[in-house]
């Protein structure tokens, strides 16, 4: 089951690359392999997950207006299909923050109206590795779709672990950066 959520989200990183017809045309070939529910246990776990639902697709729908506005080709569904992602980053293609979402303050302490127009670098600190630092620089030079951990800093200096999925988002030419994040210690 971790295997096949893992090669999940590989395949939902490289439909994201695509141009919305391809992604279409290879979506329409593949199966979920996930086929058994099990019963609702308690009424309160449906109820929180449906708030946090509610918020992610509130979420998805912001990046939709993005998407519409900037004319962006990625397949918006397709990145968001199997990821999981507490908090989003959207920037400009200079890195510069324009957008993020309400588990991004809830992760970092750091309000949308700080972060705006701030570059994701703010976030580092000390124990952010070098190399990380180099990785993500040269991810984005390459303008693909990535995955990496790295050590970011709450607003009250306390350091945390996060996987960090960036994803370029393109018209005729990148435009814009997300981030969908998951604190991971």
């Amino acid at each position: 089951m971790k295997q096949e959520l893992s090669n999940m989200m590989g395949l939902d990183i490289y439909l994201s690359s695509l141009d919305r017809k391809e992604s279409d045309k290879i979506r329409n070939q593949i199966k979920p392999s996930i086929t058994e529910f099990k019963p609702l246990l308690g009424w309160d776990v449906s109820i929180i997950s449906s708030f946090d639902v509610t918020k992610k697709e509130l979420d998805i729908q912001k990046i939709k207006v993005f998407a519409e506005k900037y004319k962006w080709k990625n397949d918006i569904d397709a990145i968001f299909l199997n990821n999981h992602f507490e908090a989003i980053v959207l920037t400009d293609s200079l890195e510069k923050i324009l957008w993020v979402n309400e588990g991004f303050t809830k992760m970092t302490g750091y309000s949308k109206k700080f972060a705006i127009n701030k570059q994701p670098s703010f976030l580092q600190g000390e124990l952010t590795s070098k190399e990380s630092r180099k990785e993500v620089k040269m991810n984005l030079q390459k303008r693909k779709p990535f995955k990496i951990s790295v050590v970011n800093y709450k607003k009250d200096k306390t350091p945390y672990t996060c996987q960090v999925q960036i994803f370029p988002l393109y018209s005729n030419q990148v435009t814009h950066f997300m981030a969908l994040e998951t604190q991971i210690r």
